[in-house]
Parts: C-alpha cells; sequence; structure tokens
C-alpha cells in the first residue's frame, strides 16, 4: 500500500498534483463520531459523513446544507478528508480541490473503491 493519488476527475483539468495526498493516512485516525456533530447541535440533517484524515473528525459532505467537512478543513487547515460511506474508499483534497483513490493494495479490512462514473465527488 502506497497512498492517496489524483484520480480521473471529468469535471476538472487533468495533471493537477495534490501536495496533501502523500502524507494523508489511507484510513485515518479512529473517528471521533459516527455522526456529524455540528448538523446534530443546529438540528440539521446530513447527506453523507466524511473523516478528517489529520485529527478524525467527522462532518457532512458538500452536497449537506451546512458542509461541516469542508469548514472544518477551513478552519483546522486539515486539507484531506476521506468519506466514510460503506463501500467507498476514496478522499477528497479540499485545499487543492482534487478526488482522490488510493494507489496500490487497499489495507486489510478497508471497502471497495467507489464507483464514481467519471463525477465529482458531493
Amino acid at each position: 500500500m502506497t497512498g492517496w493519488r489524483v484520480a480521473f476527475d471529468a469535471g476538472r483539468p487533468q495533471g493537477r498534483a495534490c501536495l496533501h495526498a502523500k502524507d494523508a493516512p489511507l484510513c485515518g485516525p479512529v473517528p471521533d463520531s459516527t455522526v456529524c456533530a455540528g448538523c446534530l447541535e443546529e438540528g440539521t440533517t446530513w447527506v453523507h459523513l466524511r473523516l478528517c484524515l489529520t485529527c478524525g473528525h467527522v462532518g457532512c459532505c458538500d452536497s449537506s446544507r451546512r458542509k461541516h467537512a469542508a469548514a472544518h478543513a477551513q478552519k483546522s487547515g486539515h486539507a484531506v478528508a476521506r468519506s466514510i460511506e460503506k463501500g467507498e474508499m476514496w478522499a477528497w483534497c479540499y485545499e487543492d480541490e482534487l478526488f482522490l483513490t488510493q494507489d496500490g493494495d487497499r489495507p486489510e479490512g478497508a471497502d471497495s473503491p467507489a464507483k464514481t462514473n467519471g463525477l465529482p465527488p458531493d
């Protein structure tokens, strides 16, 4: 297993690099929650959850009304988060705005890669 690599994303120019991918662990730290705490506090709901690969913070995706994962990335400077949805194994670099997939073998117990059909992550 070697880490994350920039993946094909039909909506973005190819050939861009992500300086954060090389330092992001494949699975990340233990999640600090199984829900979006920000949404619970505000009485809102989320669509999907993202795990910060730096600190383990769990926040809601950009398709969710409040976009707590993106807000965490902006506030903390933690650039890379991965999906923690069942069956998905991809990440997003908020700073470089790049879709990342695994490079090399999957870690034991990791879910299979997401089927993106060339669409950017939500």
